[in-house]
């Protein structure tokens, strides 16, 4: 089945604040996730899972906006630093190609067959990546991104009445191959460092998405 454009272009500005939000730390970004009723105006895509995330988002963003004794854009960008830059090393290394590593993820940076696959991926569909940190384009945050850049392409191609069951079936390879298939093992590295932090929310959040796209009658 395939949705209207509306639906698709929900999950492209969804899916384009997850990848934002995980490329760069708060105190560069902006700082609508500390806000409840960001979280509470977030579309759930009638998904059970996505509720739930973004409950507990929500319920993160209250409970900080009633503490002034933390700066929370600080904090989160603390704990985002942690987690996926370092030093001496990322805690939860955010690169597909560390948990696809022949050594089991015991190198933590460096092309591997994901860097170069996406690194064609993004190529392929005229897009460039320009941030400030330089990642490696097997990032989370970067696969987020093209999943984005996707859905708004299907919803482009749904809005002037064109077949985008091919650009839909493009899509799930792509989420079943990339990000679906490895950030179960990214949420349990931050879940061991920084359980039930924002990062750990957010990352719940993409992964339910991600699996709404993939299995669209879910909850349904």
């Amino acid at each position: 089945m395939v949705q209207d454009g509306g639906v698709w272009r929900e999950r492209a500005e969804s899916l384009a604040f997850l990848g934002n939000s995980l490329l760069s730390p708060m105190n560069q970004t902006e700082t609508y996730g500390l806000d409840p009723s960001f979280w509470a105006a977030f579309p759930d895509f009638e998904d059970n899972d996505i509720r739930n995330a973004l409950l507990e988002l929500e319920r993160f963003a209250d409970a900080a906006s009633r503490d002034e004794s933390i700066d929370w854009s600080t904090s989160i960008s603390v704990e985002f630093t942690k987690l996926f830059i370092g030093p001496p090393k990322p805690a939860a290394a955010p690169w597909e190609t560390f948990y696809r590593s022949p050594d089991g993820g015991r190198v933590s940076v460096g092309f591997g067959k994901a860097t170069f696959e996406m690194r064609q991926l993004l190529r392929d569909a005229g897009l460039q990546v320009r941030n400030d940190n330089n990642q490696y384009p097997d990032h989370i945050g970067i696969e987020l991104l093209y999943a984005s850049v996707s859905c708004s392409r299907i919803a482009d191609l749904v809005d002037v009445g064109e077949d985008a069951a091919g650009a839909i079936d493009r899509l799930r390879c792509f989420i079943s191959g990339h990000p679906y298939s490895w950030i179960d093992r990214l949420i349990d590295a931050v879940r061991k460092e920084c359980p039930d932090s924002y990062i750990f929310l957010l990352l719940k959040l993409a992964r339910a998405i991600l699996r709404r796209v993939l299995e669209p009658n879910r909850n349904a």
